[in-house]
């Protein structure tokens, strides 16, 4: 959530964890807001994941600016300060859709997981190879966010089954069918089966 009121709205609808965005703030407001989002999310049972860094948007390409990296002394203070539960690092991903293909600092992100043993999230982790992400979880990253490789996945199966002529119900099914096998081969992909 970008806003406190939209994480509050999560937590009283009774979701378990919470991710808060303050990453766009200067850097001690983003701390004071975490913290104070991980005391009232800890205060229900919930826990936070916080972000510090610059995860670019993929439509402008400015997910290259490596001065907008996080550091490893950066992710320790972040997390000493503010108590979250896991931490999106920006390492070189961006949201949505790249133009091109990403370069990861795949040695920062190990500097990272070796500096700090807060779980460690990839935000942007769509459009990446599978090598990319075999790169990323061996060298520390426990969660990945790949919302529009899902998003592509329902897209084009419903662009196909519109094509076929079929039916609205059966463009919904073919739809579901193709997210839960995008699903599945990131599950495997990720080492997260069974």
């Amino acid at each position: 959530g970008l806003t406190f009121n939209r994480c509050i709205e999560a937590l009283k609808l009774g979701f378990s964890s919470v991710m808060f965005d303050g990453s766009a703030y200067e850097w001690e407001e983003n701390i004071r807001n975490t913290n104070e989002m991980v005391k009232i999310a800890h205060a229900f049972g919930a826990s936070v994941e916080g972000e510090i860094g610059h995860v670019g948007l993929a439509a402008t390409g400015d997910n290259s600016d490596t001065d907008e990296y996080t550091t490893p002394k950066e992710a320790f203070d972040y997390i000493k300060a503010t108590g979250v539960d896991a931490l999106a690092v920006a390492i070189g991903t961006a949201h949505g859709a790249y133009k091109t293909k990403p370069k990861l600092d795949i040695n920062r992100l190990h500097e990272i997981a070796m500096t700090v043993t807060t779980p460690l999230v990839l935000h942007g982790g769509s459009g990446l190879s599978d090598e990319d992400f075999r790169n990323t979880i061996k060298n520390g990253i426990a969660k990945v966010n790949i919302f529009t490789d899902l998003c592509i996945a329902g897209s084009t199966a419903m662009k196909l089954a519109s094509e076929a002529g079929l039916d609205y119900l059966t463009t919904r099914e073919v739809k579901k069918r193709a997210i839960k096998e995008a699903v599945k081969h990131k599950m495997e992909l990720f080492g997260s089966t069974n």
